[in-house]
C-alpha cells in the first residue's frame, strides 16, 4: 500500500533577507557520544546550511532532569530554537516527552500532527513509536524530533526549516519571536 503523498502549501519569498534564528542542538542518548552522534551531526549540519547561527550543541543521557536542566540553561542564555534529538520513542528509557512537556508555557500540537503526516510517507505505520512534540519555553521554541537520522531529516526538511526561516509564507514562527512572551 503506497503512502499518500501530501504537497504543502506556502513558500519561501527569496526576495526577502533571511533572519538567522539562534539555534541549539541536543542529542538525548544513553549511547551516543561525539563520535557516534549521527543524528545530531545531521541536524547541526541542516541547521548551519539553512543559514541559522548553531550557537549550542550538546548530549544528554536519557534523563529527566538532566534534559530539563539542558533546555533551562539554553533558554537562559539567549537560544531560540532548540532541536532535540532521541528519547521520543515509548521504551522505558525514553523520557523526553516526561521530561520536556512540563517545562512547555504552550505546546505546538500540529507540530505532532504534521511531523507524523510527513513520518508516515518514509516509514509508515512505525510513525506510531514516535511521541514527537514541540512547545514553547520562556519565548524559545522547542521541538523534539525521534533519534533517527530518517526522522531528523524529515522533521528539520519537511517542518521545521519552513517554520523557521523568516522568508516562508503565507507566516512563519521567526516573524511570532518579539511577541512570545506578550502578556
Amino acid at each position: 500500500m503506497n503512502a499518500p503523498v501530501f504537497t504543502p502549501g506556502g513558500k519561501i519569498d527569496t526576495a526577502k533577507t533571511l533572519k538567522p534564528v539562534k539555534v541549539a542542538v541536543l542529542t538525548i542518548s544513553d549511547t551516543r557520544d561525539e563520535e557516534s552522534d549521527t543524528s545530531g551531526d545531521l541536524l547541526a549540519s541542516r541547521v548551519t546550511g539553512a543559514g541559522h547561527d548553531l550557537v549550542a550543541r550538546g548530549i544528554v543521557k536519557d534523563d529527566v532532569e538532566a534534559i530539563r536542566a539542558q533546555i533551562l540553561a539554553w533558554v537562559g542564555d539567549g537560544v531560540e530554537a532548540i532541536v532535540s534529538t532521541g528519547g521520543t520513542g515509548i521504551t522505558g528509557r525514553d523520557v523526553t516527552p516526561e521530561a520536556v512537556r512540563p517545562l512547555f508555557d504552550k505546546e505546538i500540537d500540529g507540530f505532532s500532527v504534521v511531523f507524523h503526516m510527513v513520518s508516515y510517507a518514509s516509514v509508515g505505520l512505525s510513525t506510531l513509536q514516535s511521541r514527537a512534540l514541540a512547545g514553547i519555553v520562556k519565548g524559545c521554541f522547542v521541538f523534539c524530533l525521534p533519534g533517527s537520522n530518517g526522522a531528523v531529516k524529515d522533521g528539520w526538511d519537511k517542518v521545521i526549516s519552513a517554520q523557521l526561516d523568516s522568508r516562508h509564507g503565507p507566516c512563519n514562527m521567526v516573524e511570532l519571536m518579539p511577541r512570545l512572551m506578550e502578556s
